[in-house]
C-alpha cells in the first residue's frame, strides 16, 4: 500500500510509520518536516499536500493540538483554535482526501482517551475528540467506492509522560509502538465506523 501519514515526525506518528512502514510505502507529511508540508488548519494546504503525492491508498492521522486550561480560561478563541487543529484538521483531510484515495481504501483519524475519562485543564480536548469519534462513525455510511474510515484513541503515551504525566495521575500510560497496532488494525483490516481504543 502507498501510505500517507500526517503528523510522522511526532512520537506516534513515527511508531505509526515504523509499524507500517515494514510492509508498505510511507509518505511523511507535518507542519514543520517530512517527504511533504501540510498545515491540517489551512485547507489550501491540505488540497496541496494531496495534489503533490497522488494516489493513495491510506491516510492516516497522528496529529491534532489542542489547548489545554481550566474551564475558566477556555476563551472562545482558544476553543476555535483547538477545534480548527485537531477537529477540522482531521475533517479536512477526510473532506479532501476521498477523491485521492484508491477504491476501497481508508482513513484513520486520532482522539484519546480524554474523550471517555476527562482530567482538568482537558474540556477543549475531550470536545473535540467526542466530535471526531461521532464524524468518523456518521462519515463511514456515506463513504463512497467502499472507502473506509476508523478512529484510533489511546491512552497517554509513556514517552509523553514528562511534560503529561501531572494531568494523568492514576493513568496507565501506553507505548507508542502499542498504540501503533491500533493503525495497523484499521489500516490493514476490513472495519469501517470503529474506535480502536489502547488503554
Amino acid at each position: 500500500m502507498k501510505i500517507l501519514i500526517v503528523g510522522a515526525s511526532g512520537t506516534l506518528g513515527q511508531a505509526v510509520a515504523a509499524e507500517l512502514g515494514q510492509r508498505h510505502e510511507i509518505i511523511r507529511a507535518g507542519r514543520h518536516g517530512g517527504d511533504v508540508r501540510v498545515d491540517v488548519r489551512d485547507a489550501a494546504s491540505v488540497e496541496a499536500m494531496y495534489a503533490s503525492v497522488g494516489e493513495l491508498d491510506a491516510v492516516v492521522c497522528a496529529a491534532g493540538k489542542v489547548p489545554f486550561a481550566p474551564l475558566a480560561e477556555l476563551t472562545e478563541a482558544k476553543y476555535l483554535e483547538g477545534l480548527n487543529d485537531k477537529l477540522l484538521g482531521q475533517v479536512r483531510l477526510v473532506q479532501a482526501g476521498m477523491n485521492h484515495l484508491r477504491d476501497r481504501g481508508s482513513f484513520t483519524l486520532i482522539t484519546g482517551i480524554l474523550t471517555e475519562q476527562p482530567i482538568l485543564a482537558g474540556a477543549c480536548a475531550s470536545m473535540a475528540n467526542g466530535a471526531v469519534e461521532a464524524y468518523v462513525r456518521a462519515a463511514a455510511i456515506e463513504l463512497p467506492r467502499g472507502l473506509r474510515i476508523n478512529v484510533v484513541s489511546p491512552n497517554v503515551l509513556t514517552e509523553a509522560m514528562d511534560a503529561y504525566g501531572p494531568f494523568f495521575r492514576g493513568f496507565e500510560p501506553v507505548s507508542a509502538a502499542r498504540a501503533a497496532l491500533a493503525f495497523s488494525r484499521s489500516v490493514e483490516g476490513l472495519q469501517t465506523g470503529q474506535v480502536y481504543k489502547v488503554w
